[in-house]
């Protein structure tokens, strides 16, 4: 750490997706908990939602002999029911997980406080605000007790909160115990995510956009509010790129004090021949789903591609994943066979029973199944959207298309009953990955995909695809192992068009050429690696800790 910035004794950081995986957050999170425990050593403690009680959280290893003098303490005298551990990730961090459900009889008057001291409007709550809210609450006091049982005072103590989630946390400590550092991180604003899911055009009109009269209109009045007085009254608010630092000050009027990128950790990158073991197996499993589901036999060396993520069928660009490589199937020069994935949770009901008692079976069936592009039975799959699009371009792998196309609408854990494999593993067995993302204030997927030597074509309205634009080494397309496309609020079908341009191209590579590519990629994912990227969170604490007028900084 240079030697002119403020370090801090202790590190509370909190949020919905602490031992909780959900999305991204947790990825950041539980990649970066393995350097901040390698610079301060059992000094960051991470406070998490206790949602597994009574059931056994893989991610969770309780210790009771950890913090147990303050835990007895706070449960005798407080009320306060915690469970304490380590996570379950590199690094091994200490965690606290708190049960917040007593908490809800508290919330009338908890809105009433957030009110009358930062003018938190929670008038017109709905959905998740109250769960999330009162879960903040929770690791306020949870906080409060630690720091008050401990006797932190003399200490350079930095409490971060991540997301609107957590933003009720960030206002409680801010007004309980001001001497503690504050650090709020907004991941996407609340309400341009809204704005871009009601398919309203975010980028084109971002400067006339107020997000006061937004939220009213959109209904997110609340969980706008808490969000922006958080980024208002902590002592240094963060977002995760430069994309969403714009989008910040225009909707949140508040300019970020810094900028902190989501770095990655590839300890689990499996390397040499472990690395092409995965592969190949990965590879003979996805073409055996082909195949058994279609009917139709794949060429071992076919182009496999994917798309991954939440089903955010917008934002994330699933619609324009489908347009391109509708594109490619009635494109009559394109000779290598291409089976694309979409690797995107839905509503699922079970496993498709057909499709298991082909796999089982193992010997190659020449009679397409019905419904050849999906390899789950889905709940209301009248209204799914990529099913609704799959017909409505008759991209229903046709014996005699080179392109197909494949709908996963399962968690890839590792049992979803049809691949049974993880997600990373297999997505080791790709040849490209595509995130044509409309709205994506970071982008994991696609330096996950770098990561694992799968080159990625991404956009610049993801903060990742922003960043490795302007990085020296990777700005150079494909060949580099990121392609990064321009998209606005208007080119669709130019984004199609493009991607698919790409991945025409990217079939004509040799063999030499496509190992350039991979090497590439891997290599350019070291530069967003948490070696990194570290230091701008380091500097978050320095400016919060800096706010803290009583604290004399000597390093």
């Amino acid at each position: 750490m240079s030697i002119d910035k403020a370090k801090p004794d202790f590190i509370f950081e909190s949020s919905w997706e602490v031992c909780n995986k959900v999305g991204g957050i947790h990825t950041v999170l539980s990649t970066r908990a393995k350097t901040l425990q390698t610079l301060f050593k059992d000094k960051i403690i991470f406070i998490g939602p206790d949602l597994w009680i009574g059931k056994d959280n893989p991610e969770f290893v309780e210790n009771k002999t950890l913090l147990k003098s303050w835990r007895q303490h706070a449960e005798k005298n407080e009320n306060l029911n915690v469970r304490v551990g380590r996570w379950n990730v590199p690094g091994k961090p200490i965690v606290i997980l708190v049960d917040f459900s007593p908490y809800f009889e508290c919330k009338n008057e908890l809105y009433f406080q957030m009110w009358n001291k930062f003018k938190v409007d929670s008038m017109h709550a709905y959905g998740d605000y109250d769960e999330s809210c009162i879960f903040a609450y929770a690791v306020g006091l949870t906080l409060k007790s630690y720091y008050l049982f401990h006797q932190l005072e003399n200490n350079k103590v930095v409490a971060h909160f991540n997301e609107w989630m957590l933003a009720m946390g960030a206002l409680y400590i801010k007004n309980q115990l001001p001497s503690v550092a504050t650090v709020f991180t907004t991941h996407a604003t609340s309400i341009g995510r809204s704005i871009a899911g009601n398919n309203k055009p975010l980028y084109a009109y971002l400067n006339e956009y107020n997000g006061d009269q937004m939220a009213r209109e959109l209904n997110m009045e609340a969980k706008h509010s808490v969000e922006k007085q958080a980024a208002w009254h902590v002592d240094c608010f963060t977002t995760v790129s430069d994309i969403t630092a714009i989008e910040c000050k225009q909707l949140l009027n508040k300019e970020p004090d810094i900028v902190t990128p989501n770095g990655f950790e590839d300890n689990f990158v499996h390397q040499g021949a472990v690395y092409d073991k995965k592969r190949k197996l990965a590879r003979e499993t996805l073409i055996n789903v082909a195949k058994q589901l279609t009917g139709s036999p794949v060429s071992e060396d076919a182009l496999l591609i994917s798309t991954s993520g939440r089903y955010e069928y917008k934002n994330k660009g699933i619609d324009v994943f489908i347009e391109a490589i509708n594109r490619l199937r009635i494109d009559k020069n394109i000779q290598k066979e291409i089976v694309a994935f979409i690797l995107v949770p839905a509503w699922i009901k079970e496993p498709r029973k057909d499709l298991q008692n082909r796999l089982k079976e193992k010997s190659f069936k020449t009679k397409a199944l019905p419904n050849p592009f999906i390899t789950h039975e889905l709940f209301d799959s009248h209204n799914d959207k990529v099913l609704n699009y799959l017909h409505y371009l008759q991209l229903l792998n046709q014996k005699n298309s080179k392109v197909k196309i494949i709908f996963v609408p399962s968690y890839l854990h590792g049992n979803d009953g049809i691949f049974n494999i993880s997600y990373y593993d297999l997505l080791v067995g790709m040849d490209l990955t595509v995130f044509p993302s409309y709205y994506e204030p970071w982008g994991y997927t696609p330096l996950e995909s770098i990561a694992f030597n799968i080159p990625t074509i991404t956009t610049n309205l993801a903060g990742f695809g922003l960043w490795a634009r302007h990085e020296e080494g990777i700005s150079g397309g494909i060949m580099q192992g990121v392609e990064v496309i321009d998209r606005t609020d208007y080119n669709y079908f130019d984004v199609a068009e493009k991607i698919k341009s790409v991945i025409a191209d990217y079939t004509l590579k040799s063999q030499d050429e496509i190992i350039q590519a991979r090497n590439a990629a891997g290599t350019s994912s070291g530069k967003a690696s948490w070696a990194e990227f570290i230091e701008y969170y380091l500097s978050a604490y320095d400016i919060a800790l800096k706010k803290i007028k009583h604290i004399n900084i000597k390093e």
